[in-house]
């Protein structure tokens, strides 16, 4: 049945019809794979028709639907092998435990909300800035007004959160830097990302705080910075649904090109490794963060690293 755009149809329309039919019943018969041949002579009959460019984030979309019902998963088996490493930010890249507590408490205090103690502070950072906020200010997660109030306090939280950023307040943790620089570049094979349940700007500030510039001084360009390593960055603003949800996990594989199953997640709390393995990926936690160790063992972690160099071990080497 020809499309009613018009009553007398081209021959260039016709074919482009049925063509575009065609090839979405080849996809659902045999796989993404047998896309390619039939997209490469489209592009040439019919130029402009067809955007099948690596920076068209709808055919990211569709590339990685295709990919997750129509071919066979491998997942890699250790976290050397993987093509892709996502990072958690608090807790795990930076020590800014103590700049989240005090931001905290000042918002608290501005809205007559009473104080928190750092062991709850540390015990809620599972939580995107929203849900925790509301949970501080003592709000049912069951009531009507909980994200209403927890948005409010959050917007007033990340504007003086993100505005507190420095390496006295969010500086990587020793050797942290070191790890990030060592580790592959995306041309050796192995794409870096971000993912935090703050907000974006704030995932921003922290790395670009922590990560100068490499060579050269303020007269040149210098080399790539590290902060560009990170080929995507997100925070729970940014993603459908924050962690423990795997969707934020999703997006950063969608924006790096490279399938969950073939990934790793770096993070410090028990939300970081569910969303990791709901994603299909590794899952390493990290000891010096936020949360306790018993509530990392309890978790669906992978792995569990004390120290970097036990992370380094495990991460892919160049």
């Amino acid at each position: 049945k020809l499309p009613k755009k018009s009553k007398k149809p081209n021959i260039f329309t016709f074919l482009l019809f049925c063509y575009k039919k065609a090839i979405f019943t080849i996809i659902k018969m045999h796989g993404w794979i047998s896309i390619i041949l039939p997209l490469s002579l489209a592009t040439s009959l019919f130029p402009g028709s067809f955007s099948f460019s690596p920076l068209s984030s709808r055919y990211r979309r569709t590339f990685l639907r295709m990919e997750h019902s129509s071919v066979e998963k491998t997942p890699i088996v250790h976290p050397a092998e993987a093509e892709g490493v996502l990072f958690d930010i608090d807790g795990t890249l930076a020590d800014s435990w103590k700049l989240g507590f005090d931001a905290t408490q000042v918002v608290l205090k501005n809205n007559d909300v009473p104080l928190i103690t750092e062991e709850l502070y540390h015990e809620c950072t599972r939580y995107a800035t929203p849900d925790r906020l509301a949970r501080h200010a003592g709000i049912d997660p069951k009531d009507e007004q909980f994200w209403a109030v927890g948005n409010s306090l959050a917007e007033e939280f990340d504007d003086l959160y993100v505005g507190l950023v420095s390496l006295q307040t969010a500086g990587f943790y020793p050797g942290v830097l070191g790890l990030i620089t060592d580790m592959p570049n995306a041309e050796d094979g192995v794409k870096v990302a971000a993912l935090t349940n703050a907000c974006v700007a704030y995932a921003h500030a922290v790395l670009k705080i922590n990560c100068p510039v490499l060579g050269g001084d303020s007269n040149t360009k210098g080399q790539e910075g590290i902060y560009s390593k990170f080929l995507s960055i997100h925070g729970a603003d940014t993603v459908p649904k924050p962690k423990p949800h795997p969707d934020g996990l999703f997006k950063c594989c969608e924006e790096i090109g490279v399938l969950p199953e073939k990934c790793v997640y770096v993070g410090d709390s028990p939300s970081d490794a569910v969303a990791a393995k709901a994603s299909g990926m590794l899952a390493i936690g990290v000891l010096w963060g936020s949360h306790p160790v018993e509530s990392l063992k309890e978790a669906p972690f992978d792995y569990l690293c004390k120290d970097i160099e036990e992370l380094r071990d495990l991460l892919p080497a160049k």
